[in-house]
C-alpha cells in the first residue's frame, strides 16, 4: 500500500519507519523540507524497540521516499497519516485540500477534532473528491527522536478507538486503515476526539509540576511527577471526558485513562505495562517550557478547550477542565482557548444536537 507520512516530530519519524519496516510504499513530507538534510545525508533512519535495533534506507527505490512537493507526495496514497501538532491543522488542511482524491483516509493520530477542520478545508477547496478524514485518541508510538536519523520507540498501541468523518464512510476507512493500524470504530469523529488522552494526561502534569519544571534543568513528568494527589485529578478530569461521551450518547469502552496505569487491568490503548515501559525509558525527562511545549499549547490550550466548549454546548458541567484551563491562561497570559479548537470556533456552536449529528454522518457539502 502506498502510505503518505506527514510533520517532522517524533510521531512522523516513528510513522514512516514503521511504514517502511512493514513493507509500504513511503512517501514522506513536511513543511520545512530543508529540515530533512541531515536525514538525507545519513541516507538511512535508525529504529530502536522491543524488537532490537534496525535500519530503514532513506530516498532509495525501496526505502522512504522523502518529498518537497505535497501534491507528489500525497499523489496515490490510500493513507495519508497526519501525527503533527493541532496547532498545525489549519496551516495543513489548507495546502493539501486541493491535492486530496476520491478514496483516500487522512488520519489524525490524534485528532483534537481536527477531523473537521480538513474537511471543512477541502470543501472550501472546492475539491469533490471523497475523502475520509479519521481521528483517534494517542499516537500510535511512544516515540522520542535522537537526533536527526534515530527514534526510539518505547511502545506501539495495541488499541486506537477511531472515529471518522463523515461517519457514513466508516466501514471503508476503517477497513483501510485495519491493514496498518489496530483501529476499533468508534461512532464518529467527535467520538474519536473526545477520546484524546492527552488533553486528560498532560494538563495536570505540567500545572501540578510547574514548579519543578520551572527549577529544574529536566523533569520527567510521568516518573518523580505523577503523584497521588495529580493522579487525582487526573481521574476526576477523566471522569468529566466520560460523563460528557455518556450525555452525548457515545458508547462504552471509553478508555479511561486509569486503565493506563494499572498493568493487570483492562487494556489500555498502549497495552499493560505502557507507563512502565515509558518511565524506563527515560525519554520523558525533558526540559518543558510552560509557555512553549505542545503540552500547553495544544493539550491544554487546544484539547480542554475544546473540552469545555463541548461541555458547555450539552450542558454538561466540567469544572476540574475549566479550572485547568483558567490556570494555564494564568501562567502563561494568553486568554483561555486560544488555541482556536472550540465548537464556536469550528463553526459548529450553532447546531443542536441532531443538527450536529448530521454533520457528523454526512459531512459538509460544496
Amino acid at each position: 500500500m502506498k502510505i503518505t507520512v506527514v510533520g517532522g516530530g517524533h510521531g512522523s519519524y516513528a510513522a514512516a519507519a514503521d511504514m517502511s519496516g512493514k513493507g509500504h510504499d513511503v512517501s514522506w513530507w513536511r513543511r520545512d523540507h530543508s529540515a530533512f538534510a541531515p536525514l538525507l545525508d545519513a541516507g538511512e533512519i535508525r529504529v530502536e524497540d522491543h524488537r532490537g535495533h534496525h535500519v530503514l534506507p532513506i530516498g532509495t527505490e525501496r526505502g522512504i521516499t522523502v518529498e518537497a512537493d505535497l501534491g507528489r507526495a500525497v499523489s496515490g496514497a490510500e493513507v495519508i497519516i497526519v501525527p503533527i501538532p493541532a496547532f498545525s491543522h489549519p496551516d495543513l488542511a489548507e495546502r493539501i485540500a486541493p491535492h486530496l482524491t476520491d478514496g483516500q483516509v487522512v488520519y489524525l493520530p490524534p485528532g483534537s477534532f481536527g477531523s473537521v477542520i480538513f474537511a471543512r478545508a477541502a470543501a472550501a477547496a472546492g475539491n469533490p473528491a471523497k475523502v475520509a478524514f479519521a481521528e483517534t485518541g494517542t499516537l500510535p508510538y511512544l516515540a522520542r527522536k535522537h537526533g536527526d536519523s534515530r527514534v526510539v520507540v518505547s511502545g506501539y498501541a495495541t488499541r486506537l478507538p477511531t472515529g471518522v468523518f463523515p461517519a457514513h464512510d466508516s466501514e471503508r476507512a476503517l477497513a483501510v486503515l485495519a491493514k496498518i493500524y489496530p483501529v476499533e470504530p468508534v461512532e464518529d469523529a467527535l467520538s474519536g476526539a473526545l477520546m484524546n488522552a492527552g488533553p486528560i494526561i498532560h494538563p495536570p502534569l505540567i500545572l501540578m509540576n510547574a514548579g519543578p519544571l520551572e527549577h529544574f534543568a529536566a523533569w520527567d513528568i510521568h516518573n518523580e511527577g505523577t503523584q497521588d494527589a495529580i493522579r487525582r485529578v487526573t481521574t476526576a478530569l477523566d471522569a468529566e471526558r466520560i460523563a460528557l461521551r455518556t450525555a452525548l450518547g457515545y458508547s462504552a469502552p471509553h478508555f479511561p485513562l486509569a486503565d493506563h496505569y494499572t498493568p493487570d487491568g483492562e487494556e489500555w490503548m498502549y497495552g499493560n505495562a505502557a507507563h512502565e515501559k515509558l518511565t524506563d525509558s527515560g525519554d520523558w525527562r525533558e526540559n518543558i517550557d510552560l509557555h512553549t511545549h505542545r503540552y500547553m499549547t495544544e493539550d491544554v490550550e487546544i484539547g480542554l478547550a475544546l473540552l469545555t466548549s463541548v461541555g458547555h454546548w450539552a450542558g454538561v458541567p466540567t469544572p476540574v477542565a475549566s479550572g485547568l484551563l483558567a490556570i494555564a491562561g494564568a501562567i502563561t497570559g494568553r486568554s483561555p482557548g486560544s488555541g482556536g479548537r472550540t465548537l464556536a470556533a469550528l463553526g459548529l456552536g450553532e447546531l443542536d444536537r441532531e443538527g450536529m449529528k448530521q454533520v457528523l454522518r454526512e459531512g459538509f457539502s460544496l
